[in-house]
């Protein structure tokens, strides 16, 4: 197998299978986010928002994880990041769609964080004394900020990529220069977008792990979808020839190891925090396991942790497409209730599922699956110019 001799370009056959699942994608859709819209006359807006917030922390996962990807393998390089390198990018460019789906948490923000009622604050004291820092004003300007920093290492990846392929010599180094910067924006912006998004619905709690747990979680998201979609491309040209169960071995070496980074930072927050014993923290992990709500950490435990965990110790499950594939789909089932037993219980006491915590995270999902496949059919499925791209048929070769 020769370079010249593959045609890495969409094929006819995926584009209309591509076209097909984007127009059931986008039904899904809108007929989920059209029904949860509903919801917040015919329920309450209580519900719709915090069904809408945890949703979006998914759907955010799935287009900021990948960009980490990337720079990592802008950074690091090797044959791995390659063949995960077009859809990487086709995820990226969700990012329009996923400050879209945003409008309504910064439209809602008073019903989703205490912090905004000036009647709250000043019965609280440490609340008032995070006042500078927790006020409307201040988080919407650290929204932008975030989302615009996103915007922008998309907007520098996706464009010089575009122009490797066109044969700029110029940018490999613009590709690599910004990837080590990229990384520490990224890590940066999700520590402080956790906390800003998701930990301050309860703004008189704090931990120092919830910002490396959020990034453990949106790196395994995505590798946990690029895996998903890699197998799917698996049965068209010129990904059938390109793509070998070494490369998705590698794949999986990621996901078991990210499995095992998030059980340790969720672990490690378990272990702190009921160590400590301290009446400011002790009673978020009480409400999580009581009230309906340990059964939800029971199921983390076994399906975010134990279950992938002992699989994926498995070499030979790593290089056979379909049980990865199935494996990676049941980690990305196992993200949405992680988020869920995450965030649902800063406002409810007792277990609570509401009928929008079916259709929000299905509904967002679809919009953003749409507009992932149709980004997907607009460049070639490789980068027919990466350096590394001889090496990463080489290494599928390789046994």
């Amino acid at each position: 197998m020769t370079l010249e001799r593959i045609d890495y370009s969409v094929p006819v056959d995926l584009k209309q299978d591509l076209s097909s699942l984007r127009t059931r994608a986008l039904a899904v859709g809108v007929i989920g986010v059209a029904a949860t819209l509903a919801g917040m006359f015919v329920v309450g807006p209580t519900d719709f928002y915090r069904s809408w917030l945890w949703s979006y922390l998914f759907v955010l996962g799935l287009t900021v994880g990948p960009l980490g990807w990337l720079m990592l393998q802008y950074a690091t390089g090797g044959a791995w990041g390659v063949v995960i390198r077009r859809p990487a990018e086709a995820a990226s460019r969700t990012i329009w769609l996923t400050i879209l789906l945003f409008i309504p948490i910064l439209v809602g923000a008073n019903n989703l964080y205490p912090w905004t009622h000036a009647a709250y604050v000043q019965s609280h004291p440490t609340v008032l004394h995070k006042a500078a820092y927790l006020n409307i004003t201040a988080w919407s300007i650290r929204a932008f900020i975030y989302l615009f920093g996103f915007v922008l290492l998309i907007l520098h990846y996706n464009k010089w990529s575009a122009r490797e392929d066109s044969g700029d010599t110029r940018a490999r180094g613009k590709l690599t220069f910004f990837a080590g910067p990229g990384l520490i924006y990224q890590a940066l912006a999700v520590t402080f977008l956790s906390v800003d998004w998701a930990m301050s619905q309860d703004p008189t709690w704090f931990s120092t792990m919830w910002g490396l747990l959020f990034i453990a979680s949106q790196l395994l998201t995505a590798v946990a979808f690029l895996i998903t979609v890699m197998v799917m491309l698996q049965r068209y040209s010129p990904m059938r020839e390109v793509l070998t169960a070494r490369h998705l071995h590698d794949l999986g070496k990621f996901t078991l190891a990210l499995v095992m980074v998030w059980a340790y930072f969720s672990f490690s927050q378990f272990l702190i925090v009921w160590a400590g014993n301290l009446p400011e923290e002790i009673p978020f992990y009480l409400r999580r396991m009581n009230h309906g709500w340990g059964w939800v950490g029971l199921l983390l435990v076994f399906g975010h942790f134990a279950l992938p965990f002992a699989l994926l110790l498995s070499r030979d499950l790593k290089r056979n497409y379909k049980l990865l594939r199935n494996i990676a789909f049941f980690i990305l089932v196992m993200r949405f209730v992680d988020l869920f037993w995450l965030t649902k219980p800063f406002a409810y006491e007792n277990f609570h599922l509401s009928w929008m915590d079916i259709t929000a995270p299905v509904g967002m999902t679809g919009l953003w699956l749409a507009y992932f496949f149709t980004n997907l059919q607009q460049r070639p499925l490789m980068p027919v110019n990466d350096p590394n791209l001889e090496e990463t048929l080489e290494h599928g070769r390789e046994h």
